[in-house]
């Protein structure tokens, strides 16, 4: 893969900000640091995104005691976990599959992005990276993880927001995206504020400030030929996880970013499908301690 796609070259020019993003596209590698193995290697979790069969994008969480991932290679990865039959992308990767996924740790605000093509293996994945890079820790939240072994309930399927989903939606401090270009290629990134950054509009629509962020417009760009895109929204303290998607629309007007403190420009999400799995996740983490760069939060009205 080269660096950046037609999308997001297209989205980089019209944030005026294409030499920003020239000069950190050297971060981009296509083979392991050795410090990013030794940070892949202790993380318990990874989050992933990924386009099933009928296109629709998801992101979903697979977890483990740190060692579950394994850096096997230059540029590969087993990861010895499994996601329950509820998830939604259970069956995905069952196949070979084109996988965005972030390493995070926030007891440390350390993330680590990657993508390439997972293989199931009797024990999980195996997966060929084509791009990994690091991440600025702007907008992470500080917590630390708890292992507590869990049984997940059964999914709850839906086509829009319960009162359950916006109490979640209203608390959250933070939110994983997972997006794909027209070529399949997948990306997952990570979102934080302020509980009430990510706004609840209506059952079927939610809204986001898009804060200063690395300049690469990765998401971004692969919104601009492809609106598909999938969120997940953890319950830190319970497990749970609740899975959306639908499509993604940019708002680029300047008026409307300035409602929102911090905003560069509004994304607008729509939901089409959710999957909300309590228990899903064995971890459980602590109260956060509250990045310094959020910004403060003002609600518009809500629709109705």
């Amino acid at each position: 893969m080269k660096p950046y796609h037609r999308g997001e070259l297209v989205v980089q020019e019209r944030a005026g900000l294409t030499k920003m993003a020239e000069a950190v596209s050297g971060a981009i590698m296509t083979e392991i640091p050795d410090l990013a193995a030794d940070f892949i290697e202790e993380q318990p979790m990874l989050v992933i995104g990924a386009a099933d069969s009928r296109g629709e994008v998801w992101s979903s969480l697979l977890a483990g005691e740190p060692g579950f991932i394994t850096v096997t290679g230059p540029s590969t990865l087993s990861v010895a976990a499994a996601l329950s039959p509820g998830d939604p992308l259970y069956r995905t990767l069952a196949e070979p599959t084109r996988l965005g996924m972030i390493a995070i740790e926030p007891d440390t605000r350390r993330r680590m992005r990657m993508n390439g093509t997972a293989r199931p293996t009797r024990d999980g994945l195996e997966i060929t990276l084509e791009q990994i890079y690091a991440n600025c820790p702007k907008y992470i939240q500080k917590r630390v993880p708890q292992w507590h072994p869990t049984t997940p309930d059964d999914p709850r399927e839906a086509g829009a927001l319960a009162e359950e989903d916006i109490a979640l939606v209203d608390s959250t401090d933070t939110f994983f995206i997972a997006t794909t270009d027209l070529d399949g290629n997948a990306d997952a990134s990570h979102r934080g504020g302020n509980p009430g950054f990510l706004q609840v509009r209506g059952p079927r629509l939610l809204r986001w400030p898009d804060y200063v962020g690395n300049s690469m417009f990765n998401t971004f760009g692969n919104l601009e030929v492809n609106p598909r895109a999938g969120l997940m929204i953890p319950d830190w303290t319970t497990g749970t996880l609740l899975h959306l998607t639908g499509t993604a629309a940019v708002d680029w007007d300047p008026d409307h970013a300035a409602a929102l403190p911090g905003a560069q420009r509004v994304v607008d999400f729509t939901v089409e499908r959710l999957v909300r799995v309590n228990n899903a996740s064995p971890l459980r983490w602590t109260a956060p301690q509250f990045s310094r760069f959020n910004p403060p939060i003002a609600h518009e009205g809500a629709s109705t």
